[in-house]
């Protein structure tokens, strides 16, 4: 069984003798700090390791033996029980993330769900110092992406216009996606299923991109046009109201 990264820490500490006091002083902490990592109550911040890994004279894949995969479960499993609270509790959500965040400091998949139940609109400041963090430290695109995108709307939100499109600027423009090229690619049951799922996402952003297109004209005084977009999209939702999505596949 593989240990803990506190209990391995705690592990290096009492075969040479040291106290937490002597680690902390060492790596320029507080041994409170030692005494959490070795409880399991957090984990060491990113940018100490190497230091850790120096002090107890081993490198990092030594200092790191413990479960990276169980972390990522663990991570997943926060995430899916605060997204059942994201649109009716957000309170509730954001709690059972910023918990996570404690036990699991600066992990990229909690902050970037902690940014959907922020309040860019009452409070920018906040999410542009989570999602400018997200941008800087994460090695996924995907997560990237969707700090950037947060981050352009809270400097939206702030009045910061030139911020936000220099965060727009960086988001990459994509005609396709995985799921539009597993539909091209994959037959039967697969085919299926990347093509509703596909589907489903490319009407809402096509309602999306309409309501902006009305809100446009009637901001320069074209009701009419307005009107005749509005009810263009209304005619799309009479047409799919109909249709069910695949329950697993849903959005």
């Amino acid at each position: 069984m593989k240990l803990s990264i506190g209990n391995k820490i705690k592990a290096l500490r009492r075969e040479r003798g040291i106290t937490q006091e002597q680690l902390a002083e060492s790596i320029g902490i507080s041994f409170q700090a030692v005494s959490k990592w070795e409880n399991d109550i957090s984990l060491p911040d990113i940018t100490l390791v190497p230091a850790l890994a120096s002090y107890f004279n081993i490198s990092i894949d030594e200092l790191f033996d413990f479960n990276l995969k169980e972390i990522q479960e663990k991570t997943e499993e926060i995430c899916r029980e605060a997204y059942k609270y994201r649109k009716t509790d957000p309170e509730k959500s954001r709690k059972i993330l910023e918990e996570g965040l404690h036990k699991y400091p600066d992990n990229d998949i909690l902050l970037n769900n902690l940014l959907y139940v922020m309040n860019y609109s009452d409070n920018p400041d906040e999410t542009i110092s989570v999602a400018g963090k997200l941008t800087e430290q994460t090695d996924d695109p995907a997560v990237k992406y969707d700090a950037l995108r947060f981050l352009a709307y809270a400097f939206h939100a702030k009045g910061d216009r030139n911020s936000a499109l220099a965060a727009i600027d960086q988001l990459p423009e994509i005609y396709f996606t995985k799921l539009t090229e597993m539909a091209s690619l994959q037959t039967g049951k697969s085919k299926l299923e990347a093509a509703e799922k596909q589907k489903w996402i490319s009407f809402e952003n096509l309602l999306q991109m309409m309501i902006k297109i009305a809100e446009y004209y009637e901001e320069t005084g074209n009701i009419t046009a307005a009107l005749s977009e509005i009810n263009r999209a209304l005619l799309l939702l009479s047409a799919m109201k109909e249709e069910e999505k695949i329950e697993k596949f849903k959005i």
